[in-house]
């Protein structure tokens, strides 16, 4: 079983990984990544499309919001109807007291008033009750809809391949799966109900206010066509200000991310100050964006509310001369004048929510550029057998191990070649150890047995069969690997360890700890096996850490074993020992070894020596140093100060 975890391979080791954040960062046209998805950089598509595409993810909830609309009509034509029967009341009132003077207030119609005013009150009740439903279940399609997305988001990003990630920093892309889907669900939580409450209201008030009077609802529209002016060119001034802020959110995420993952080197090497003033260059920046973007949409309801307030004073201006005319009652003007602050409100609404939708919607986007980003080759289903989980004993009889490259080609960039035509066979159960320079291709080559990345030409099989006539799943269930980058999750020793083979009994896992010596150190912790490993593993040293990832590849039992440097980070005295285990894991079983330090790998079966993605050199140690060629000019190197040494003394 694969034991990598995706960001401790290649991607610390690719040389065409992007440079640094800052570099990412710098103010670039349109940028994209090699793999479809979208950069840091890359200039936003228009509103109309994204937000079409954003709306089509609701449709699974289709009569949720279907219903949610019928209860937002409702509510609105219910407070419509309130100060229409609040004029009626009004009117009972006025004319009580005009038509009879002398018995003033007792001239009152109460039990019409009272009826009036009861009719009233169910209306305002109907709209809050309603209202609060509308909420309720559009609240329960935005939430929805957002689990959905966050859902294909993750399934996105395992069917991604290794390469994008190389070229990602991990901080932007975080920003994308966390900040922007979160920015997107606050968006459309403010927004959608005040917009679609709003654009009800508007229509319902403007037919009650058409039907009170048609010559001061003419003026009460003029409003319309001068806010949708005002909120066009805020719009559109605004839009490219919200996704700058978005884009510096996620570029501030990558620096800091960045700066805590070095943390310590940041210290050794007396950068601090640097690091400081690189954070306080994204800081700068997102401010600048941030405060551009909010400024301009706050700017939308003063101006609203101004245009409002004149729309007010005319309107109460026309309907007195109105009423001293006749053409009017005093309980429609004051009807009117209460439709007409209904009128005003929604429609700084329907502006001011357009605007801060482009908020949602500039986080949408990058949301969908990860979404859309190309996915790694699928697997092809050859109907060939499994050798995972439940494995016979004859099927696993016949899994020998042979790994043969044919003619293979890679490279990261195109323009770049690393490895072509390569060819290479390593027979069942032999120990094949692979050294070389720093860029060789060591680490790329198992990565290619690992399909992290797909060959540009040629083939890989292991026993007779290509890889890629296996799912990914299948041909990773049968590999462990060890890196020289440790992983551990959060959780206990045990758990760890389990993690090779889930399932595994403890007595299993007490085996592989006792076989490569992690019983030895476990045994004095005050939890022992229950020993909680904290976020970055700093409770254990990174020797102990190591020695766990190797009692996980033991657990796992894999036909084909990868080694990258796995004693890199142990004492010496532990070395010993570890090789010792790792020499009973690799019987019977084809293993590969990356070493840099060749004493590690003298009795490897064969030594494949790399340089420039091509095998210069290969066979077992004393040949190869019989040889005089690459490996034993390596050799004597690194063995040279140790030669002197014993010949001195």
């Amino acid at each position: 079983m694969a034991t990598a975890s995706p960001a401790s391979t290649e991607a610390s080791k690719n040389p065409k990984k992007l440079e640094s954040t800052e570099r990412i960062t710098e103010e670039s046209g349109a940028m994209r990544g090699p793999f479809g998805g979208g950069m840091v950089g890359q200039k936003a598509t228009t509103f109309a499309p994204s937000s079409r595409r954003l709306l089509r993810r609701l449709r699974p909830y289709r009569w949720r919001l279907l219903f949610s609309v019928v209860a937002a009509a409702i509510s609105v034509v219910a407070g419509a109807f309130g100060p229409i029967a609040l004029g009626w009341a009004t009117d009972i009132v006025y004319d009580g007291i005009v038509d009879n003077p002398v018995v003033g207030v007792a001239g009152i119609d109460k039990e019409a008033l009272a009826s009036v005013l009861f009719i009233a009150i169910g209306l305002f009740l109907l709209s809050s009750l309603t209202s609060f439903t509308q909420g309720y279940l559009l609240n329960d399609v935005i939430q929805g809809s957002m689990r959905t997305l966050r859902s294909d988001v993750e399934d996105t990003l395992n069917t991604l391949p290794l390469g994008y990630f190389d070229r990602q920093p991990r901080g932007e892309l975080l920003s994308r799966v966390t900040n922007d889907i979160d920015n997107l669900s606050q968006s459309l939580q403010q927004t959608m109900q005040q917009m679609l409450r709003s654009a009800f209201q508007v229509l319902a008030v403007i037919v009650m206010m058409v039907w009170l009077s048609p010559l001061l609802a003419l003026i009460a529209i003029v409003s319309i066509p001068i806010g949708g002016a005002v909120a066009g060119v805020v719009m559109r001034r605004s839009r490219q200000r919200f996704i700058e802020r978005w884009r510096r959110t996620g570029a501030l995420n990558a620096q800091i991310e960045e700066a805590f993952t070095g943390h310590a080197l940041t210290k050794v090497f007396g950068r601090r100050r640097e690091s400081q003033r690189r954070f306080d260059e994204e800081n700068e920046q997102l401010f600048q964006a941030a405060f551009s973007a909010q400024f301009l949409s706050s700017l939308i309801m003063p101006i609203m509310t101004f245009v409002g307030n004149l729309n007010y004073v005319a309107i109460a201006v026309i309907g007195a001369w109105r009423v001293t005319a006749g053409a009017m009652s005093l309980g429609g003007v004051q009807a009117f004048i209460q439709l007409s602050r209904q009128f005003s409100h929604p429609v700084s609404h329907l502006a001011s929510m357009a605007n801060l939708m482009q908020s949602g919607v500039a986080s949408a986007e990058r949301v969908f550029e990860l979404l859309d980003a190309e996915p790694e080759v699928a697997d092809v289903d050859h109907g060939l057998p499994s050798l995972t989980g439940g494995e016979t004993e004859a099927a696993s009889q016949t899994r020998s191990g042979r790994v043969a490259f044919d003619k293979v080609s890679f490279s990261y960039d195109p323009n770049t070649p690393l490895i072509e035509n390569l060819s290479l066979v390593v027979e069942p159960g032999q120990t094949a150890a692979i050294v070389g320079p720093t860029g060789a291709g060591k680490t790329t080559l198992v990565n290619l047995i690992m399909r992290f990345y797909e060959l540009d030409g040629g083939r890989i099989t292991i026993d007779e069969i290509d890889i890629t006539e296996k799912s990914r799943h299948e041909l990773r269930s049968q590999i462990g690997m060890v890196l020289q980058d440790t992983w551990l999750f959060v959780g206990s020793i045990r758990d760890n360890i389990a993690y090779g083979r889930p399932g595994a009994t403890e007595e299993e896992i007490l085996t592989a700890a006792r076989a490569t010596f992690v019983d030895r150190f476990v045994r004095n912790l005050p939890d022992g096996y229950d020993t909680i490993i904290d976020d970055e593993g700093s409770n254990i040293s990174a020797g102990q850490k190591q020695l766990i990832t190797i009692a996980r590849a033991f657990l796992a039992d894999p036909a084909l074993l990868i080694l990258d440097e796995a004693t890199s980070s142990v004492d010496t005295r532990t070395e010993a020992l570890v090789q010792e285990a790792m020499a009973a894991l690799r019987s019977d079983r084809t293993s590969f070894v990356i070493a840099h330090r060749l004493s590690t790998i003298r009795d490897a079966d064969l030594i494949l020596v790399m340089d420039g993605g091509r095998i210069v050199e290969q066979g077992d140690h004393a040949a190869l140093l019989r040889a005089g060629g690459a490996y034993a000019a390596l050799y004597n190197t690194q063995f040279a100060g140790k030669n002197l040494a014993e010949h001195t003394s």
